[in-house]
């Protein structure tokens, strides 16, 4: 392992940590200066129904998105979140116009700084927001935009998608059809989005072996 990954490793552990201390400290600090705690029967009995989904999902999330976002496109999108719907369009799309591949040292350069940039501009935004909340509320609230803010997420990643079906579509057809036969006949899975989509990958990669041991690829 050279010096570079040594410091991604590092500094990327150390921010996760840090990450971790200061989410938890702010309802931890709360509680001790109001001193009002929740009650840890209750916490304990709703933590059952979320705990095995939530670390399952994260476990097969850092297996999915690590060898497409690079040791520190990886570290920063799980310290700053919003991953499927942000930040890996963003570096897939930098790494797309800079002609880099993922998992190499360049496309490793190329996603943390595409998630780095994306994530300084979504606090900025997310600043203004809070700054200037009463005078846009009037104009993101009004009936002509709420079709735009329905439809974000599938713009954005039909747009990606695009891009990516014309590359493989011999390895894009299959995952495609197997999640819309999937949503014709459980249509209440879209609102599980973080567990479809490495599901998602894993069919995709399990076809493109299969295709490729075929000699179809």
């Amino acid at each position: 392992m050279n010096s570079y990954d040594k410091n991604i490793h590092r500094w990327g552990q150390i921010s996760g940590i840090l990450a971790i201390l200061m989410f938890s400290s702010y309802p931890l600090l709360m509680s001790l200066c109001f001193n009002a705690w929740p009650d840890w029967g209750v916490v304990a009995k709703g933590l059952l129904g979320i705990i095995p989904i939530f670390y399952t999902v994260g476990v097969i999330e850092a297996f999915t998105y690590a060898p497409m976002l690079g040791a520190g496109g990886s570290y920063l999108s799980f310290v700053t979140g919003n991953i499927t719907a942000l930040k890996a369009p963003c570096a897939i799309n930098a790494m797309q116009f800079s002609k880099v591949e993922p998992g190499t040292p360049e496309g490793d350069i190329i996603s943390t700084i595409a998630i780095g940039v994306s994530s300084i501009v979504t606090t900025l935004i997310l600043f203004m927001g809070m700054l200037l909340l009463s005078q846009l509320r009037p104009i993101l609230e009004s009936p002509l935009l709420a079709p735009a803010f329905a439809n974000i997420l599938p713009a954005l990643f039909g747009g990606l998608a695009v891009v990516f079906l014309a590359k493989n579509p011999k390895i894009a057809v299959g995952p495609i059809l197997f999640m819309i036969i999937l949503f014709l006949l459980k249509p209440s899975l879209a609102g599980a989005v973080s567990v479809l989509v490495p599901v998602g990958a894993a069919f995709a990669i399990i076809l493109s072996r299969i295709l490729y041991k075929s000699g179809k690829l």
